[in-house]
């Protein structure tokens, strides 16, 4: 009892010590990131230089929305492809499946949306018959962020389906269905729920990216805003403004794909 009763003091007085006060785990960055935004959009939507800047970028936000859109629906058609590839047991489709990807990986992203939209598109087109002067540049820059992200994505498939336990495929084949059907049935649904986060991740790294199609001069809002600091010589109020509209739909877009997820995930509950 003697021996005991300085432990349990110690231990008591241990605890205390572990326990952090309430500022340090207060989020302060909550704060300054809401203050930052808040100033922002003060300025944006209440000051001349600013609001004149904002009328001039704004128009651009449909585009930059609709290219991430279908650039990233594309990417997980691609993705899924190539993903599907890199498990397979078809040799070729294995080994064209790493060909593309490590060919991705292997390319910083604005030379690959050069090498997409004015080498393979033109080739592509010339060899289905498609004049290539029709093709408008918004599906050029299209075609590369697909492109590009589809490697990505092939990966996050890849990794998905590898995570799915292999014992659960060799109960499915004992079951007496098929490759396929086993795939449907019961790997991919389990595999869906992994891959929602780093999916999540590649369509807010998209919409932050698409801003490289300023450089196909496409007139999403970046672009908008190059325009209108050569015409108006204020990139001060210009790139304030670029960056409070650029925070704003990937917070949006965060809290989107966050409720999704966990909408897909609702009887994990306990899990999460």
């Amino acid at each position: 009892m003697t021996v005991t009763e300085p432990s349990a003091a110690a231990a008591s007085r241990d605890r205390r010590q572990d326990r952090s006060p309430w500022w340090d785990s207060f989020p302060w960055w909550a704060i300054l990131l809401g203050s930052i935004i808040g100033m922002f959009g003060y300025f944006t939507f209440f000051v001349d230089d600013y609001n004149r800047a904002w009328k001039a970028i704004s128009p651009g936000i449909g585009i930059t929305i609709t290219t991430t859109l279908w650039a990233f629906l594309f990417a997980m058609i691609i993705g899924l492809i190539a993903g599907f590839g890199r498990v397979s047991r078809n040799v070729v489709a294995r080994n064209l499946s790493r060909t593309y990807i490590e060919f991705i990986r292997g390319v910083p992203t604005l030379p690959l949306l050069f090498f997409i939209a004015f080498v393979i598109v033109p080739d592509g087109a010339g060899a289905l018959g498609i004049d290539n002067k029709s093709i408008d540049k918004e599906w050029r820059g299209i075609a590369g962020l697909a492109m590009v992200y589809g490697g990505y994505i092939a990966e996050v498939i890849r990794g998905g389906i590898q995570s799915i336990d292999r014992g659960q495929m060799e109960a499915g084949r004992s079951l007496g269905l098929s490759y396929g059907a086993t795939m449907r049935s019961i790997v991919l649904p389990q595999a869906v729920r992994n891959v929602l986060p780093p999916l999540g991740n590649d369509f807010v790294a998209m919409l932050k990216d698409s801003s490289l199609l300023s450089l196909l001069a496409i007139r999403e809002i970046t672009q908008n805003s190059k325009l209108y600091v050569n015409t108006s010589f204020q990139p001060r109020e210009t790139y304030i403004v670029l960056t409070f509209t650029y925070i704003v739909m990937v917070i949006a877009l965060s809290l989107a794909l966050t409720q999704f997820e966990r909408w897909m995930t609702r009887d994990r509950v306990g899990a999460r």
